[in-house]
């Protein structure tokens, strides 16, 4: 049971990545097992004053080529990043203007969508994407997640991970999908208690 709360941890981690790899180890940690100390985490307004400055070069950029998904993209993958997600949603959503078939950014889109609390948003975002692509992982995995935490949809979930898993049988999270699945069948078959 911890090893599945520890991977529903990292997964729903995961989901602020959209598609970017998953890192099991906070970078603090990561620094510490190094034998660096490990530091205080920034707060969100460091976080912001940290994506403004790295995305100082892309904006300039921007400026001479407006209509450029990718740099749109880029720039609101360093907002996301840094938790800044209604700066990040306004970039993907340009970027989506340009290049509406770009399930990356989509998919991004909707994690952004989930951690500013607009989870049927979020979901539309995930269902137009397969549209594009229907078999894309990260699609995929971030409907169950969402439909699991956000709309207490075990069948839901579970159909998506079953296709994420039958689309892409060498998925690289494959075993963890597996636990999530086992995890959401087991409680969706509990009985409700008082203190559920």
């Amino acid at each position: 049971m911890a090893a599945v709360c520890l991977a529903v941890g990292i997964l729903v981690g995961y989901i602020a990545r959209g598609s970017a790899p998953i890192s099991t180890m906070p970078e603090a940690q990561q620094n510490a097992s190094a034998g660096a100390a490990p530091q205080q985490m920034p707060s969100l307004e460091d976080m912001k004053r940290m994506a403004d400055k790295q995305v100082e070069p892309l904006l300039a950029k921007l400026q001479s080529d407006p209509n450029n998904a990718d740099l749109l993209n880029q720039i609101g993958t360093v907002y996301r990043m840094t938790h800044q997600f209604e700066t990040a949603a306004s970039y993907y959503q340009k970027a989506l203007q340009v290049n509406p078939k770009n399930v990356g950014a989509r998919t991004d889109l909707a994690s952004c969508m989930f951690y500013q609390g607009d989870v049927d948003g979020a979901i539309a975002e995930l269902e137009r994407s397969l549209t594009y692509d229907p078999k894309h992982a990260g699609t995929l995995f971030n409907l169950g997640l969402i439909r699991w935490k956000g709309k207490s949809d075990a069948a839901g979930a579970i159909s998506a991970w079953d296709k994420l898993l039958k689309y892409n049988p060498n998925f690289q999270d494959k075993e963890t999908v597996e636990k999530l699945i086992a995890e959401v069948k087991a409680h969706a078959g509990k009985k409700p208690t008082a203190s559920d």
